[in-house]
């Protein structure tokens, strides 16, 4: 983590000046200062070691809710009586709640401060993921789910936030922490749902409320950053007023940002909720179908840890992002062609593509010049992405329930990760938001 050579990620992103302009015929703008609550740490060593285990426990915790839910999706059916669209409405729960969810979180923010609003996101995903098996009732498990997916919607927004603002030298290798670490959180979710429900005899409740522990465990390190940070709070509500905001949705390239990160939320979404029941109806045991599941999000922990630092070298992204989507095309055609007789290479392929997500995160970072601006495309690119997302897992649901078999699905995803790869390219390129968008009057 000292390597400052890894932690640059081009002009403005951890340099000390200002970057330089950039020849668009306008006059250059002044950067944005940081809303409230956005003062880096004061130097010490307490401090940042709280603040890595919180980051890491943080984005551990931004997948188990959704990927546990996965290898048990037939005994969930089963046990609550809910049907297969019905399930595919569960399964694009979750890009409801964050691009509602994420809309708020700078708001959030800007009130009570990115920390106090992580540390009560994890208390809410805890709280969501142990009561939500024992509702007893379709409706409750949805509102269960809501309230635990909105925790990790506050925490998809503001732990890239709180890199860029509190750590802007290191954004590269906590980039690459926070997205190894939610990798990890979202294979070991996958791999041992089965084992561990097995183990708490078969209970499929006790299976899904067990991940509620490291929820609670990421709430601690959360509260001693809190504490260590009230008397920084007073300080900020003395300085100037921050430039006129920025309309974000005028830049072209958070329009592209945000169409790259729904469409790679699309095939995310519909790998966690799915792909362990295209390898069961395959003829693949349930527990084997939860390990290919593992092995695809384990995939992404190393791949996670150090594509943000080859992106952050590079000036351009574009390739990377296709190089990504082929990869899902190859997956998508060999889950059609035979899923249960290359199922590991399928996995393989499908994980390294779903590192589409860590590549956005970084882009984003890479996308603004100041940290503010990162609040602003962050929120704008994660809100409006996982709108455009919403249709994915429930269309995938319909799809498979009324073809009676993954055909039509998964020639649906093989499609959408043509124009993934197009706007990836357009999002890759070396472009500031500040300079695209207009100043809002």
């Amino acid at each position: 983590m000292a390597d400052d050579s890894l932690a640059t990620l081009g002009p403005g992103a951890g340099s000390s000046g200002p970057p330089p302009a950039q020849h668009t015929g306008a006059p250059a703008r002044p950067e944005a200062a940081p809303g409230p609550h956005h003062h880096p740490p004061a130097p010490g060593r307490a401090v940042p070691i709280v603040m890595i285990l919180g980051l890491f426990l943080a984005a551990l915790n931004l997948r188990p809710a959704i990927t546990s839910l996965g290898p048990l999706m037939e005994e969930v059916r089963s046990g609550l009586g809910m049907s297969a669209t019905v399930a595919g409405l569960l399964t694009s729960v979750p890009a409801a709640c964050f691009a509602v969810f994420g809309i708020a979180a700078p708001r959030l923010a800007r009130r009570f401060g990115p920390g106090a609003v992580v540390c009560a996101g994890m208390a809410a995903i805890a709280a969501g993921i142990v009561v939500r098996p024992y509702t007893g009732s379709t409706a409750g498990f949805l509102a269960a789910t809501a309230l635990a997916l909105a925790g990790i919607a506050v925490g998809n927004v503001l732990l890239p936030v709180v890199i860029k603002t509190w750590y802007p030298e290191r954004v590269g290798p906590l980039t690459g922490l926070y997205s190894m670490a939610l990798a990890l959180g979202s294979a070991i979710a996958a791999a041992l749902t089965v084992p561990v429900t097995t183990a708490l005899s078969g209970s499929w409740q006790a299976g899904l409320a067990v991940w509620a522990l490291i929820a609670a465990l990421a709430v601690l390190p959360w509260l001693t950053v809190v504490r260590g940070r009230k008397a920084e709070r007073g300080a900020a509500a003395a300085e100037p007023a921050a430039p006129p905001a920025l309309r974000v949705a005028t830049s072209p390239t958070a329009w592209a940002l945000a169409v790259y990160f729904g469409l790679q939320a699309t095939a995310a979404y519909v790998t966690m909720g799915w792909m362990a029941q295209i390898f069961r109806d395959a003829g693949v045991p349930a527990g084997t179908a939860g390990v290919l599941l593992a092995f695809t999000m384990a995939i992404g922990v190393p791949l996670s840890f150090v594509l943000p630092r080859v992106a952050a070298r590079m000036r351009n992204q574009g390739l990377l992002a296709a190089g990504l989507g082929l990869c899902g095309l190859a997956a998508y055609a060999g889950l059609w062609l035979a899923p249960a007789g290359g199922a590991w290479a399928w996995t393989l392929l499908m994980g390294i593509s779903n590192c589409a997500f860590p590549l956005a995160l970084t882009m984003i970072g890479m996308r603004a010049r100041s940290a503010d601006g990162v609040v602003r495309l962050s929120a704008f690119a994660q809100s409006v992405g996982y709108l455009i997302s919403l249709p994915g897992p429930f269309l995938v649901a319909t799809l498979y329930q009324h073809s009676g078999g993954w055909g039509l699905p998964l020639a649906l995803m093989a499609g959408l990760m043509v124009p993934q790869m197009a706007v990836g390219m357009l999002a890759g390129r070396d472009r500031r938001m500040e300079d695209e968008a207009r100043v809002r009057h």
